[in-house]
């Protein structure tokens, strides 16, 4: 065989960004939940391609495009050339290129449903779900579709993956997240529906452009041709519809959550963006562009509802929306190849561009047939493992976080905890230099007086006051400033969390009203005497006022003593110098 340099050049970039997704989704579901978790979230999508990779080479490989029969592949051996020859490799490609991109895809599909199952699995029944769906039912599926089974005679169309990777990752998804159950606390007792916001839009954000960026290797690559000019125009079509999908899908989102929730979501409308590129993904070698922007509002409307739908109609905990935007996309793109297809690629044109119903009905066929497969093995499989080793994390170890009962790490975030001795090894106290050390029997001793009405002083008699200001982290540089402005020289500041009576305003998230909440704060501290408490206050006041729920309160406390321990200086005096 022939090989072309450029034709296994564009498929190993296209593997090697296919494999990047796993950075992506481990971005994403690390920021769509909470911190406690986050370490094991990143374990279970390094684990899955790393179990799923062997998996494949040993039995997947021949079970997906193993010469058998059109329901399932023959496993030869391992996957190699010798074993398996080089007839299901494109033109051009050597069979170990081939070999690494298809593995790439199977990783994908295993790797979605952590996101649905997050923050209360066991990592052990995780990695044997992991391993099954590498193992089984990723493969016979996608024999089907990809290996020359029954689905592909037909004339089925899935050009990279809408239902053969994704729809399967989501029905999967759904299966376990039924099984397994809602996180604790996400729904009450009266079935209303409470929020659980993510750590993290952030890190959530950088995986969706991390997945929309590998995407175009995703689709781009599966021509795993660039030696002709006809497989150039499509690899620069299929760049063209699945972003012009992906973008729509985004905007729509937007708009939609703008108007229902009065503010644009933004992990909703992150969500939307993937949405779009799931849509797409069946038919992007096979819409015109025209249809691409309207397969992404369609996978725009069905991300919304249908996360809104599974979360609060249906009571099922997706900590991701790895359902909607997964399977229901899938399943809608690859749909819509039925509806669009401009006969690129296919035995016939779509519904819409006048090619009657049978691509249609082939399209449904495949979607219905595969959800059917996948539901039924995944039901056996997870409960297979719930009634054996067991398939949730205990209540203790929900609530303290699978960091610490999974994986034995404090935090993912060590710098956001109170740090031991062992910890904060080498680090010594940062005490200024001219601040000679004071012998502890040469300080001045501490006096307790009292008066007449056995209430405590300080030894001087000075008044001297507390002021304590919660107030919002966004207001905090100006009240600093202002406090700085007139004199007051030291402050103590406290991340806090808290509401107060009003009990804030109503927040929204994923759609969801969300519950009265501990909201992040600021607290700040300062103790004064010189600078008349009233000045303080009004200060801090006009600092900190906008007119709106949540501008923060003022608390004055009456201090009965200052004492300075490096000194034992009292009162006053104690709030002088320079520490």
């Amino acid at each position: 065989m022939e090989f072309s340099a450029v034709n296994t050049i564009w498929v190993l970039l296209g593997a090697a960004l296919v494999f990047f997704m796993q950075a992506g989704f481990a971005m994403v579901e690390t920021g769509f939940t909470r911190a406690k978790n986050a370490g094991n979230i990143i374990m279970k999508n390094l684990m899955d391609f790393c179990i799923g990779t062997p998996i494949f080479w040993l039995v997947g490989f021949g079970l997906m495009f193993g010469t058998g029969n059109s329901i399932i592949g023959n496993i030869k051996g391992i996957a190699s050339e010798i074993n398996y020859g080089s007839s299901m490799c494109p033109d051009g490609v050597p069979f170990y290129a081939f070999l690494i991109f298809q593995t790439v895809f199977c990783a994908t599909a295993a790797t979605i449903v952590s996101g649905a199952m997050a923050e209360r699995t066991k990592f052990i029944s995780y990695c044997i779900y992991s391993a099954i769906i590498s193992l089984i039912i990723y493969p016979i599926s996608g024999h089907w579709i990809w290996g020359g089974g029954w689905l592909s005679e037909l004339g089925f169309h899935d050009f990279a993956g809408s239902t053969a990777v994704h729809m399967v990752g989501g029905v999967a998804a759904l299966i376990g997240a039924i099984i397994l159950g809602p996180r604790i606390g996400k729904y009450g007792k009266d079935g209303s529906v409470n929020a659980i916001p993510g750590h993290s839009l952030t890190l959530g954000a950088l995986g969706v452009f991390i997945l929309w960026f590998c995407w175009f290797g995703f689709n781009g690559a599966s021509t795993v041709a660039m030696d002709s000019d006809a497989a150039m125009i499509s690899a620069g079509k299929i760049f063209v519809t699945t972003n012009l999908a992906a973008a729509v899908a985004t905007l729509t989102v937007m708009i939609i959550t703008w108007v229902r929730y009065k503010k644009p979501d933004v992990s909703m409308t992150l969500n939307g963006s993937l949405a779009g590129l799931v849509a797409i993904t069946a038919g992007c070698d096979t819409v015109s562009p025209t249809c691409a922007a309207i397969i992404g509002i369609l996978a725009g409307f069905t991300v919304t509802f249908g996360i809104e739908f599974v979360d609060q109609i249906l009571k099922i905990d997706d900590p991701v929306g790895a359902v909607g935007v997964h399977g229901l996309n899938g399943a809608l793109g690859t749909i819509c190849v039925g509806l669009f297809s401009d006969g690129a690629g296919t035995d016939g044109k779509g519904l819409f561009t006048g090619g009657g119903f049978h691509l249609f009905s082939i399209q449904l066929l495949g979607v219905v047939v595969v959800i059917a497969w996948v539901a039924i093995t995944m039901t056996i499989v997870f409960n297979v493992i719930k009634h054996t080793i067991g398939l949730r994390a205990s209540k203790e170890e929900e609530l303290l976080g699978l960091d610490s009962t999974e994986h034995g790490l404090e935090s993912s975030y060590a710098d956001f905890i109170i740090a031991n001795d062992k910890t904060m090894g080498g680090i010594t106290s940062t005490v200024a230099a001219s601040a000679e050390p004071v012998p502890i029997d040469s300080s001045v001793p501490v006096q307790v007086l009292s008066n007449e009405n056995n209430k405590i002083i300080t030894t001087s008699g000075e008044k001297i006051s507390k002021v304590t200001i919660i107030c919002n982290q966004t207001k905090f540089e100006d009240l600093k400033n202002a406090i700085n402005a007139i004199g007051v020289l030291g402050l103590t500041v406290t991340q806090v969390l808290g509401y107060g009576v009003q009990k804030g305003a109503d927040k929204y998230y994923r759609g969801v009203k969300m519950a009265i909440s501990l909201r992040p704060k600021v607290k700040v501290e300062v103790v004064v005497s010189k600078v008349p408490v009233s000045t303080v206050v009004e200060t801090a006041r006009k600092a900190l006022y906008t007119g709106n729920i949540g501008d923060g309160k003022i608390f004055v406390y009456d201090v009965e003593n200052v004492i300075k321990v490096r000194t034992g200086e009292q009162g006053m005096s104690a709030l002088q110098g320079d520490d």
